[in-house]
């Protein structure tokens, strides 16, 4: 449990999470992380915390550079409990503390832990001196809850931006670049798809805050920290931001007797002629918040159902639920599936495509119980027709 310096007086004193599987909702495979940074200063500092049952790691790493009664101030950057859940605990080991927050933030803490009097609100470009240090406080409302901020320490050149930046990866190592760099994207990508997609414009300006700043380090409270290359990973929520997709297809499916399964395969092949590479995800087999991660970089997002009781089938109907909520926008949609008498899921699907705007060129594809020959060949041609049209060589009409 020991604490690491990150930079001089600056330790990381937060808490591995190895055994996290499920983040309400959110499948994750890696654990997580939940980092707090320790400032030593004529101001002991400590910004943001862990969540409540790993207080006690948090705390053997604090006492390990400091007595923690010893501290002035706490930042909270965040009122989820999984970074401010361990405050009251704070409190009684270090009574003497300040708590520092947005003005939602001091809401949201009165409500969770009834500790209103010890908060002080901060606003954009407010800052505090801690001595020879500065911590100068930007709220970014709504990356991902309303009350959201990120502490930047000029003298350090570092930012702080709680959830902003970062990924759920348990790991010995600290630092991004101490891991192969397609493992961290992958973990960075997905956090971004289940957490902070609905926020693109919200995410916009909290880039343009961060671009006025200078920058070395940016220790986010999940995950590892960027210490280098940061304009790689700045440079993907920049496009994540503004919803720019590759030109590549992901096709999301459930099948009952294998007919929707059967219709899929033609798809992905008529893809595969025209050049898009393209990803199979059965409901089945694949969590939502790992196809989700596939929706983030995908331009055509191709989506089948059979029909069950005159719906799509519940798996799908979650999917859909989930993935409307995290409002991903300028995609090419495309609904196709089986039926046996009523066929009504291929009409559900088709109108989710077009309440969330995407490009609908296809009303969709249907098929009565198993497609023959015939019917495959045909949505292997539109697969061609949509692969094309993800390529842009020709135009979307809707």
């Amino acid at each position: 449990m020991k604490p690491i310096k990150i930079k001089p007086d600056i330790y990381w004193v937060g808490a591995i999470d190895w055994d996290l599987r499920n983040f309400h909702g959110y499948l994750t495979q890696r654990g997580s992380t939940y980092n707090s940074y320790l400032i030593i200063d004529e101001k002991i500092t400590l910004v943001d915390t862990v969540k409540h049952y790993k207080f006690d790691e948090m705390a053997a790493r604090i006492k390990q550079v400091i007595d923690p009664s010893k501290i002035d101030y706490i930042i909270c950057n965040h009122v989820e409990m999984d970074h401010s859940g361990s405050i009251p605990k704070m409190l009684e080991i270090a009574p003497n503390a300040k708590i520092f927050a947005s003005p939602n933030g001091k809401r949201g803490l009165e409500f969770h832990f009834k500790v209103a009097d010890d908060v002080q609100v901060v606003k954009q470009g407010d800052e505090i001196k801690i001595g020879k240090r500065t911590l100068q406080f930007y709220p970014i409302t709504m990356v991902h809850w309303p009350d959201s901020m990120m502490t930047y320490c000029p003298e350090e050149k570092l930012l702080m931006p709680n959830d902003a930046f970062g990924q759920h990866i348990a790991s010995s190592q600290r630092y991004a670049d101490e891991l192969e760099w397609g493992l961290v994207y992958e973990e960075a990508s997905k956090y971004y798809a289940n957490i902070v997609m609905p926020y693109g414009p919200m995410v916009n300006k909290a880039l343009k805050i961060a671009s006025g700043l200078d920058i070395d380090m940016i220790a986010p409270s999940h995950g590892l920290i960027w210490r280098k290359d940061l304009g790689k990973i700045i440079s993907h929520y920049a496009k994540w931001a503004n919803n720019e997709t590759e030109e590549k297809a992901v096709i999301v499916y459930d099948s009952m007797w294998h007919s929707t399964e059967k219709l899929a395969y033609a798809l992905h092949d008529g893809l595969e002629d025209a050049g898009v590479p393209t990803v199979m995800r059965s409901l089945q087999a694949n969590h939502i918040s790992d196809v989700i991660a596939d929706v983030l970089t995908s331009k055509g997002v191709f989506i089948g159902s059979p029909t069950l009781n005159n719906g799509m089938l519940p798996t799908m109907g979650g999917f859909l639920t989930y993935m409307g909520g995290l409002k991903p926008t300028k995609r090419i949609g495309f609904a196709f599936g089986s039926y046996g008498w009523g066929g009504q899921s291929i009409k559900e699907i088709h109108k989710f495509i077009v309440d969330l705007k995407w490009e609908a060129p296809f009303e969709g594809f249907n098929v009565q119980y198993i497609p023959s020959e015939e019917k495959l060949a045909e949505i292997r041609e539109t697969g061609g027709k949509l692969g094309e049209m993800i390529k842009k060589k020709v135009p979307v009409e809707s």
